[in-house]
């Protein structure tokens, strides 16, 4: 079943936690503008479900569904999330398949170590006082790849801004007007 149309964008942002999703997907929004969809794996499973991340969850399906009906309507998206491969390929594989417009996944490949010194500098202190360095250790997947290959890997070393450009450059919205809706 297709979705979205030619001219809308379809961006996948996939890492473990803490290696930048929500800051790109952020910088992203702030350099287009409006009719940018944020579509969070956090937002929808954490809090609209109040769901664990579990293999067949129901925030598997209410992340394609929301995806889609955001294409639909005609805006770009951005999907963005840890959404390991084994849970979430399938869904995602799907959705990129069945967008009619220009589809870029991202993998964000930052290192355990990295990764515990950027969840420190996070802002929201009730969160940091929920998720320990044992959390982020047991969460951890090295190269969590969809296994069709999709994904263009980021290295730790791309500054935020420069990642944003990069995504902007390689999906074609730096050329793609914004639609003030």
């Amino acid at each position: 079943m297709t979705v979205g149309t030619d001219e809308t964008r379809l961006i996948i942002l996939r890492g473990n936690s803490a290696s930048g999703k929500s800051s790109i997907a952020a910088g992203l929004r702030e350099q287009f503008g409006r009719n940018l969809a944020l579509v969070g794996q956090d937002n929808l499973r954490r809090i609209v479900l109040r769901e664990r991340d579990r293999p067949g969850a129901a925030n598997v399906g209410l992340i394609g569904m929301t995806a889609r009906y955001a294409l639909d309507a005609g805006f770009h998206t951005v999907v963005e999330g840890i959404l390991y491969a084994d849970r979430y390929a399938a869904m995602l594989e799907d959705l990129v398949r069945d967008h009619r417009g220009i589809s870029r996944c991202y993998y964000l490949d930052v290192p355990l170590q990295e990764t515990l010194a950027r969840h420190v500098t996070k802002p929201d202190l009730a969160y940091l006082s929920q998720v320990t360095d044992e959390h982020l250790r047991d969460w951890y997947r090295e190269q969590d790849l969809l296994p069709s290959g999709l994904e263009t890997v980021i290295e730790a070393s791309s500054a935020l801004d420069d990642t944003v450009k990069r995504i902007m450059r390689e999906t074609g919205l730096d050329k793609v007007p914004a639609i003030d809706r």
